[in-house]
């Protein structure tokens, strides 16, 4: 596979090794943990730029949290050269979402711009914060200034999302 895959998407992370027949621990991103079983086949990228393609055969909840084997791996060394990477699956094989609902894949890059017309800069990427997410807007050469803001992403705060201009209009003083 290319070293280069612009059509996957993380979902998620293995972070260590559970038991000594290869299974792994899993952390999911996104609200419902368990549906990133649903999504197959994974994709983990390799420590030389390729990717490698895995399989979940089995998985459960373990306290509160997600264990999963991969096929074909039953050894908790080989287990481990596969934990802290991140998982990545096609995009095709995401549902779509609803109106209004956006992958965060599709917010970064937007540009931020403020309801009165003042840019701010540019989504680099976006925290999970539990309240709800924060915009991480990264200053560029056409924004008004060369500061960093880390905006909520609330329906106050973010007026319209418009993929096609990529922009997000924002309510927000450049000030703060």
């Amino acid at each position: 596979m290319s070293s280069e895959r612009h059509d996957l998407m993380v979902i998620g992370r293995l972070t260590a090794v559970y038991g000594v027949r290869g299974w792994v621990k899993v952390h999911a991103f996104g609200d419902d943990p368990e549906q990133i079983f649903t999504y197959q086949p994974w994709y983990l990228p390799e420590r030389d730029g390729q990717w490698r393609q895995l399989e979940i055969d089995e998985w459960r909840t373990h306290g509160k949290g997600l264990v999963a084997h991969i096929a074909g791996v039953d050894d908790r060394d080989v287990a481990r050269e596969l934990c802290q990477r991140d998982v990545f699956v096609p995009i095709e094989v995401l549902p779509e979402l609803p109106a209004g609902e956006y992958y965060w894949r599709d917010l970064i890059g937007l540009r931020a711009v403020t309801t009165a017309g003042v840019d701010l800069g540019v989504v680099d990427t976006l925290l999970a914060t539990g309240a709800n997410d924060v915009l991480v807007i990264a200053a560029d050469q056409s924004s008004c200034d060369d500061r960093e803001r880390l905006l909520p992403y609330s329906d106050s705060v973010v007026q319209e999302v418009d993929l096609d201009g990529a922009q997000l209009r924002v309510d927000w003083d450049p000030e703060f």
